[in-house]
């Protein structure tokens, strides 16, 4: 185990209605697949409404890369297929008939199989899609070698899932899941732990991986700060990263021969009436989530946590790679002259607020932005939360203006859009940094095939 890598820069926001370590049954009838949780699939449809799944049946698959399939979670009847404008595929709905009739894939030790034959299984129970690359978050080509593989083992984001709960009594199942990715690289399994707060033996006694041990505030718990501490990402190199609850579903594969796309979410937010855990599968409904345990008033759904999930509406369906729904108010008021009144409840960055005089204060915040966009302006502020040896500001001007030799100098290939979530979260311009971001990897990945 090598020495402790301290993260310096970063930011903890505390925030109000962490999730309690308790884990309730989630029974729901409602799921979806939602294609644009994946960058860069073409989605083709396998299926139309109407038409009976099992669990791991085959529902998409990518157009340029056919091998790579995306299965049903559930068995049951496909009852929607929602497109959006010029009929792009938004949501494959189904309904669960609660038989959990599954595709049998064939139950195998992976450390007696080559890596042929454990790529070949990820592919066709649709698991493969667990599995991304960086540069770009896109999923990972099985016909290349990444020069490493990244497993974040804890997360510091604000009300984030806490993995020594979910990990708790699944050691075989989350090792085979290690096993079965080792086999994948000729180069290193990296599992990074927090030096203080990791403290399941499932991850600490991990086999067949390179522990790292690392300290400090969000964003430490980000693979891309991980893979820049390192081994960072060069032009013309890959590393593959992959989720703690994934590594268990590709264990569960290999361990049972069968898609089990169960897993825990974190149900957390101020607005949560009893923050918790649930027991549900993937793309589940939010629906029976909320019903009764979400407090009235005009509330915001996010799939993920509040710095880098996604709004839903209140009848939509947890994303693909997300751990938790996080439930925060609106922010659909103005405070007359807010910038002279003490605003107590308030936190900052900054210290034109009184939040810095309490650190251990948990916060009730909305999503109102204060203001509208402005001028976007050097203030050497950025670096104080952005742990790369990158210049942050530049390289945002850059992917801005589409400047493709600038943004490579300055490390586009190092970075992800949730790289620049607290860099967003204490921008003055108002400016909506991590979908800059994401369109300046795009625009990258599509110049470069």
């Amino acid at each position: 185990m090598s020495e402790i890598i301290k993260i310096k820069k970063g930011l903890h926001i505390n925030l109000q209605g962490e999730a309690d370590r308790t884990v309730s049954d989630l029974s729901s009838t409602k799921y979806a697949l939602k294609p644009t949780d994946f960058i860069g699939v073409f989605p083709k449809l396998n299926v139309k409404e109407g038409d009976k799944v099992k669990t791991g049946s085959p529902v998409f698959f990518d157009k340029y890369r056919d091998n790579i399939q995306f299965t049903s979670p559930v068995s049951g009847t496909i009852t929607e297929i929602k497109r959006g404008a010029k009929r792009v595929l938004l949501e494959i709905r189904i309904e669960a008939d609660g038989t959990n009739e599954f595709v049998d894939f064939g139950a195998a030790n992976p450390l007696d199989l080559k890596r042929e034959a454990i790529t070949e299984k990820l592919l066709q129970s649709g698991l493969w899609s667990l599995i991304r690359q960086r540069p770009y978050s896109v999923i990972a080509n099985p016909d290349e070698s990444p020069k490493a593989i990244f497993i974040s083992g804890f997360d510091n984001a604000p009300l984030a899932v806490d993995y020594d709960f979910v990990l708790h009594n699944k050691g075989d199942v989350f090792q085979t899941g290690l096993d079965a990715l080792a086999k994948l690289t000729h180069g290193k399994v990296h599992l990074n732990l927090h030096a203080e707060d990791t403290q399941t033996k499932v991850l600490l006694k991990a086999k067949n991986v390179e522990i790292n041990m690392f300290s400090g505030k969000h964003p430490a718990s980000l693979v891309g700060t991980q893979i820049a501490a390192i081994d960072p990402i060069n032009k013309g190199e890959i590393v593959w990263t992959v989720n703690v609850q994934d590594v268990l579903t590709i264990g569960k594969l290999f361990l049972e021969g069968k898609y089990d796309a169960e897993k825990l979410f974190a149900v957390a937010g101020s607005e949560v009436l009893k923050p918790h855990y649930i027991r549900a599968k993937r793309g589940v409904c939010i629906q029976d989530i909320a019903a009764g345990n979400v407090t009235q008033g005009n509330n915001r759904f996010i799939s993920g946590n509040p710095l880098t999930g996604k709004q839903i509406e209140s009848n939509g369906y947890i994303g693909f790679y997300d751990n938790q729904l996080s439930v925060i108010p609106e922010g659909d008021h103005s405070q007359f002259i807010g910038w002279i009144t003490p605003n107590l409840d308030k936190f900052s960055f900054y210290r034109s607020l009184f939040s810095w005089f309490t650190p251990k204060k948990a916060y009730r915040l909305d999503t109102n932005l204060n203001g509208g966009v402005r001028a976007f302006v050097m203030t050497g502020q950025f670096e104080k939360v952005f742990p790369f040896d990158i210049y942050p500001m530049q390289l945002i001007k850059a992917i801005m203006s589409k400047n493709i030799d600038a943004m490579e100098n300055l490390g586009i290939y190092e970075v992800d859009a949730e790289d620049f979530a607290l860099i967003e979260f204490i921008s003055t311009s108002k400016i909506e940094i991590q979908s800059v971001v994401a369109d300046g990897l795009e625009f990258l990945r599509k110049e470069m095939s």
